[in-house]
């Protein structure tokens, strides 16, 4: 029986003894992952520095630009780069310390090491990382020439984009929204630690004067009263300019009357669909929502903003020759 107690004794002791050293203690290994490779870094570290530090060597010009801006950047960012839904990104450059300041990338934007930055890693939209080095030089040359500030004949490349320097060099601030004039910016917040407004405060962008339109509508609805007969003038309205419609709708940017530009001249449009009675319907709903592949690779930008009254007209005026 003593036996066994000492057994039993000897079973404890060693639980409750010190395990011996084993080392320093090793980190835990779980078993997933790998090291990322040179080339699987080479993928991410492609950000460049205002001083040109990661800027790749390479050219592009504006007219190059031109092209893949038409082809793949205007039925975004529009024509002129007026945009359609998004930021504009030409136009304001030197009225940013007026009284009334217009934000664009060429006239807030503060080094164009950034632009060019931005157009490689992010556009365009659908398909972004997919510019070579030289386009996206010719784009950044394209989009510094729609803000007047390239000439139409440059060319940029590592030298010149780095040496550029911006309208807004050394106006660039933060402390303001991108989007509106006195607007807060949605980053850099402190938040609050001791002596916190716990109440809200609701307030509305929407000025005093229009905040009848968009209040309780039952309450602004009224039965209509009354209603006069008004005389209708016998004298049709006269008819609109459709050479000046044009002009204000950027076609003649891409169009001349009688001769190609980036695209072909309407007269040539005329030629071409001389004949075919659905001509008229198919290019004004083209003329609106935009397409390519039948005058060649550049496509034609939307212009939603037409009416269809307008596109219409625009179209017959085209198919009758211009004149």
């Amino acid at each position: 029986m003593s036996s066994w107690r000492d057994i039993v004794l000897l079973v404890a002791m060693a639980a409750l003894s010190p395990a011996p050293a084993l080392g320093a203690p090793q980190a835990p290994a779980y078993g997933f992952g790998k090291p990322a490779t040179a080339e699987e870094i080479a993928g991410w570290d492609i950000d460049v520095r205002p001083d040109g530090k990661g800027l790749p060597h390479g050219h592009g010009s504006v007219a190059q630009g031109q092209l893949l801006y038409d082809a793949k950047c205007a039925s975004c960012h529009g024509t002129f780069g007026e945009s359609n839904d998004y930021l504009l990104i030409a136009g304001g450059v030197g009225t940013l310390a007026g009284d009334q300041p217009v934000r664009s990338t060429g006239s807030k934007l503060n080094h164009a090491t950034t632009l060019w930055d931005y157009i490689r890693r992010a556009m365009p939209f659908t398909a972004p990382q997919t510019l070579t080095v030289d386009e996206t030089y010719a784009l950044t040359a394209y989009v510094l020439y729609l803000n007047d500030i390239l000439p139409a004949d440059a060319a940029l490349d590592h030298n010149s984009l780095v040496a550029l320097k911006l309208p807004n060099r050394d106006g660039f601030t933060t402390r303001h929204g991108f989007l509106r004039r006195g607007g807060q910016p949605d980053t850099r917040n402190v938040a609050c630690m001791r002596d916190c407004d716990s109440g809200s405060k609701l307030a509305s962008q929407i000025p005093e004067y229009a905040r009848d339109d968009h209040g309780n509508l039952a309450e602004q609805t009224r039965a209509l009263g009354a209603t006069a007969t008004a005389k209708v003038s016998a004298t049709p309205p006269p008819a609109r300019d459709t050479l000046a419609l044009a002009k204000q709708s950027a076609c003649m940017a891409c169009h001349g009357v009688a001769d190609r530009v980036v695209g072909p001249g309407f007269r040539e449009v005329a030629t071409k669909y001389a004949g075919d009675p659905a001509a008229e319907a198919r290019l004004a709903a083209k003329l609106r929502t935009g397409g390519g592949g039948t005058w060649g690779a550049v496509p034609m930008p939307a212009q939603p903003q037409l009416s269809e009254t307008d596109a219409k007209a625009l179209v017959r005026w085209i198919l009758a020759g211009a004149k």
